[in-house]
């Protein structure tokens, strides 16, 4: 059986990282190539890291043979500066990632987005991350996968807030939420990252949304 090679933007955030380390970790992949701005703190034999800049994605060039490109791209409103630097990181770069996983022949596509996405929300945060998924929808590619998780659960780099004070209400509740509210449960980042991996093994054919429920069932 051939090993495959993936690609990661996005790996120093809290899905991303794990991403890189279970990704680094599974006998079916090769290679690991990671686009940063600079370079990481991380060296293994796998891995090679590709410094780029996102608004000139299209100038990126590898000889290397890309499978599968997970996109776990991401910031805040405060981290960013402005609703449109927010956009910019959670729409822009993650569709200009998408039009080179097209305009390279790659076969899939698995994005990390939010529970809530919904480009008609009165939520700013959710219309954004609905309007990237109806974008990514529409891109010439034979497999995208989006995952949509509740509270990501685990230890962020960066500190927000707002995350933590979620995170402890999901860790003393969490038993509450079994059946369909499962989706609404807390969800770790090595939870998300692991049903992402195990669903670029299955071929699905198409546009596809998992949400936290099934993320966690896997």
């Amino acid at each position: 059986m051939q090993k495959r090679n993936a690609l990661i933007a996005g790996s120093s955030g809290l899905v991303g990282s794990s991403l890189l380390r279970q990704l680094l970790e599974n006998d079916n992949y090769e290679k690991i190539l990671v686009l940063v701005r600079k370079p990481i703190g991380k060296s293994n034999p796998n891995l090679i890291q590709c410094q780029v800049d996102f608004d000139q994605l299209e100038s990126f060039k590898t000889d290397v043979r890309i499978d599968d490109v997970f996109c776990s791209l991401g910031t805040t409103i405060k981290t960013a500066g402005s609703k449109d630097a927010f956009c910019k990181v959670d729409h822009d770069y993650v569709l200009n990632l998408g039009n080179w996983c097209a305009a390279n022949g790659v076969q899939r596509f698995l994005v990390v987005s939010a529970m809530g996405a919904d480009q008609g929300s009165w939520v700013f945060y959710n219309r954004v991350k609905g309007k990237m998924e109806k974008s990514v929808s529409r891109l010439n590619i034979a497999q995208i996968q989006v995952f949509r998780p509740s509270v990501l659960m685990g230890n962020r780099a960066e500190k927000r807030g707002g995350e933590k004070i979620a995170q402890a209400v999901m860790g003393g509740l969490g038993f509450l939420f079994a059946g369909p509210l499962l989706k609404y449960k807390g969800i770790h980042a090595d939870v998300v990252a692991g049903a992402m991996i195990k669903s670029a093994a299955n071929d699905v054919k198409g546009f596809k949304i998992f949400d936290s429920g099934e993320m966690q069932r896997m």
